[in-house]
């Protein structure tokens, strides 16, 4: 079978998944480039389309795909603006359909029913995120407002974007809610121009209870649609909208973006979202378990949440090749299988012994502080803290006494040790800096 009929066969096992509209939308301008033992990669219009399949229907097109082709793929997806289709009689391209949904129901149909606060994993990376999202959905318009969302790709602020949306039209059906990829808004606002038809523009973004704006970085360097969002976010926010936007990195650090705009965004609340830990890995593979209905024996999920440190995607991408062996083999993976899906690391990782002297190198490294610094008598305030975080770690990770943690850093008293574990612990629990710096202390580990 050639690579197009298989792709056939794919968009086949998709269609009953996905609604009329959202497949005609997304599928249809799609082309198969090539089919190989561990992957596929096919080609999409623009970077907004290839976002929106990644976000959106990813784990729905490699499970397809893993029923056609009888193993687990990657998938890759390269942009080809040949692709794009001329607008011709009854063929609605994705804003045709975005009108006709809001003059039918108050709330964009972009908005992913799938996503909701109830299976939002709460972690130690996200949970002050998830705590702000609530306080949204209860007040919206008046508590955070800009909320601004930030952190690496695949870390679940577009779930928590659209989580807020599903919520709050959730309890008033009336709630008009506007979701929309920084691009679109770009693209609508260009069209816009062209076709002279700005006020039609004006009154789709301007008109609504609350704005989702996706990846607003990229509206950055962009001085005539910086302008547009300049004047929408004041026209919102004078209305007490409530306006949220996610971003892969704070306001100040989007270089090419408005002083004006910058403060606008710090004048709400920004959160961030780091990837996940090792506990927050475990509890997504168990949620994405229960989504799908399966079962895996819990070590096989910790060898997973072992290898995997970097995001839901990929974490979901492994526990799909797990369920594809269980369902082809009856069985769960054995070890040679493992091996095979998560590198020869597997092994070496899951019987891997951490030490206090790795733990104290870790965070020497990390910190930029020598041996003697981290376990002398000086108490300067650039050394006490990555101090507290060995003793912490060393404390959890090793099991390691009171009294023998005192002897290795330098001979101090186990209540001091008492005292800084005790302080980082309930650090932790409040303070996001401080959540950070011990998770890429040890996720640094071994490094």
């Amino acid at each position: 079978m050639d690579a197009a009929a298989c792709w056939n066969q794919i968009l086949s096992e998709l269609k009953p998944k996905v609604s009329f509209n959202n497949f005609k939308t997304w599928f249809s301008q799609t082309r198969i480039d090539a089919i190989g033992e561990n992957k596929i990669t096919i080609s999409v219009p623009s970077s907004f389309h290839k976002n929106q399949l990644l976000d959106r229907y990813e784990s729905l097109i490699t499970e397809a795909a893993a029923q056609v082709l009888k193993q687990y793929v990657v998938l890759e997806i390269k942009i080809d603006s040949k692709l794009l289709k001329k607008k011709s009689a009854g063929d609605f391209q994705e804003e045709e359909i975005f009108h006709l949904q809001t003059k039918t129901q108050p709330q964009s149909f972009t908005l992913n029913p799938r996503y909701t606060l109830g299976n939002f994993v709460v972690g130690l990376t996200n949970n002050l995120a998830f705590a702000a999202a609530q306080a949204v959905t209860e007040n919206p318009g008046v508590s955070y407002n800009p909320l601004y969302i930030y952190g690496p790709s695949g870390v679940g602020k577009t779930h928590l974007m659209h989580a807020i949306g599903n919520a709050l039209i959730s309890k008033n059906p009336n709630t008009k809610a506007v979701f929309a990829p920084s691009e679109k808004f770009m693209n609508d606002f260009i069209e816009s121009i062209k076709s002279k038809s700005t006020e039609s523009f004006r009154h789709r973004y301007r008109s609504c209870d609350i704005i989702l704006i996706d990846d607003i970085q990229f509206i950055s360097g962009k001085d005539s649609t910086q302008e547009e969002f300049f004047h929408t976010f004041n026209d919102l926010h004078s209305k007490n909208s409530q306006l949220v936007f996610t971003s892969d990195r704070p306001p100040n650090e989007i270089e090419k973006l408005e002083s004006r705009l910058k403060s606008r965004f710090q004048g709400g609340l920004m959160v961030d979202i780091q990837l996940p830990d090792f506990d927050t890995r475990v509890a997504i593979l168990k949620s994405k378990l229960s989504e799908k209905g399966e079962s895996l024996p819990e070590e096989h999920l910790k060898s997973i949440a072992e290898i995997v440190v970097s995001n839901t995607r990929e974490l979901e991408g492994k526990l799909i090749q797990f369920l594809q062996i269980k369902k082809t083999h009856g069985r769960p993976p054995n070890e040679a299988e493992i091996r095979r899906i998560l590198g020869n690391q597997a092994a070496e990782k899951n019987t891997t012994v951490v030490y206090p002297n790795q733990i104290i190198e870790s965070v020497n490294k990390y910190f930029k502080i020598s041996l003697d610094q981290i376990t002398g008598p000086r108490r300067q305030k650039e050394l006490v803290l990555p101090r507290q975080i060995a003793m912490f770690l060393i404390y959890e990770e090793c099991k390691t006494p009171f009294e023998k943690i005192g002897e290795i850093l330098g001979g101090r008293d186990h209540t001091t040790i008492m005292h800084g574990v005790e302080k980082i612990r309930l650090a932790i629990g409040r303070d996001r800096e401080i959540q950070r710096l011990v998770i890429e202390v040890k996720q640094q580990l071994g490094n």
